[in-house]
């Protein structure tokens, strides 16, 4: 390990003797915000702090180790113990390194999730009904609370667009990588000759602002349009103008929710959309100025890439940025994305050791 790495985790050693003093002091938990922020700090510099210590003790183990293979009686157990050791220390450091890369800070936040039907028409529409379901499956496998906030239905099944609200435990953070273009290879369900189709759906995935750190939006800036729901609702959605679109006049931008019975909570559901959609606009337009420098290994987030193909004559899933194929797209589609999401978010974290290693 760098000489420059032990310094950090000094340092978050004497971080976590500074939290444990504080926490312990009871008047801090006067102030609920600041206590459950120090609280999840703590929790977290005293993971790192305790791989840390395993790690120096596995040094320690290691040049014990050493000294004892003078030792004819103890030769061949100390040679044991120094493939132990030497196999844990590499493990462990590798852990270290990466708990101190960079983070997003918005890999906490709950996310927006829109699903937008492409080329291939009525087909295209069906794989946007199957990427929202797969993508509810995949939060109600994670314990993640749901909310379809906007559909567009096509009229053979399926969505031209719909937005869902999801709520959990770093939702952003491991869907983020999703953003982009999805093509799917099939025979759809009106194809008579049996002929193999291919067709696309872009999806966009956005964190949702802190109410403190929302966008202030210019109410000269926005057009306010109500209108009556279209769906299922029974007679309320059919007499009521309920349902309430926002357009952000200087960008074109349009957010619009109808899921609710009360007008003042579609406005409230439209205008976060809104204010993330205007976020992630300007998070995209950034990463083009810097891919522009360097292409990021899981690419920009740009809507026209297109990052997956979905092959069911073959029952393959294929993410082209870190070149992962999988023989499961049955239990893809039906929400199994751990290896997809880990395979993601191992391929960044390599990209960043690699630019770190570059730098040093």
């Amino acid at each position: 390990m760098k000489d420059t790495l032990r310094q950090q985790f000094e340092r978050l050693g004497h971080r976590l003797v500074e939290l444990d003093t504080i926490l312990a002091d009871g008047a801090i938990a006067s102030d609920m915000k600041r206590y459950r922020s120090l609280t999840k700090e703590q929790s977290e510099v005293a993971d790192l702090v305790g791989t840390y210590r395993q790690f120096l003790q596995r040094e320690s183990d290691l040049a014990a180790a050493r000294e004892m293979l003078a030792d004819p009686e103890m030769a061949e157990m100390a040679r044991e113990e120094i493939a132990a050791a030497e196999t844990d220390i590499t493990r462990l450091n590798e852990q270290l390194q990466l708990a101190l890369l960079p983070k997003d800070p918005d890999d906490e936040r709950n996310a927006f999730l829109e699903i937008r039907a492409g080329t291939g028409g009525d087909e295209s529409a069906l794989f946007a009904g199957d990427l929202a379901r797969m993508y509810l499956r995949y939060a109600e496998r994670e314990g993640w609370k749901s909310e379809i906030l906007s559909a567009s239905d096509s009229d053979l099944g399926g969505y031209k667009e719909v937005v869902i609200r999801l709520e959990g435990d770093k939702v952003y953070g491991r869907l983020k990588f999703d953003s982009g273009g999805h093509r799917v290879q099939r025979v759809p369900a009106t194809e008579s000759q049996g002929r193999i189709h291919t067709s696309a759906c872009t999806v966009a995935v956005m964190p949702e602002p802190d109410e403190t750190e929302e966008i202030q939006l210019n109410p000269a800036e926005l057009r306010i349009d109500t209108f009556r729901a279209s769906g299922a609702g029974g007679q309320h959605v059919n007499k009521t103008d309920s349902a309430i679109r926002i357009t952000h006049l200087p960008t074109g931008l349009v957010a619009e929710c109808q899921d609710d019975r009360s007008q003042h909570r579609n406005k409230a559901k439209a205008m976060a959309v809104l204010a993330a959609r205007l976020r992630d606009k300007d998070r995209n337009e950034r990463a083009a100025k810097e891919a522009a420098q360097r292409k990021s290994l899981v690419g920009t987030g740009d809507r026209s890439d297109r990052i997956r193909t979905y092959n069911f004559p073959q029952g393959r899933f294929t993410d082209h940025r870190i070149n992962l194929t999988l023989y499961k797209l049955g239990a893809i589609m039906d929400g199994d994305l751990d290896d997809v999401v880990q395979g993601l978010q191992q391929a960044q974290a390599a990209e960043q050791l690699a630019q770190l290693e570059g730098r040093s």
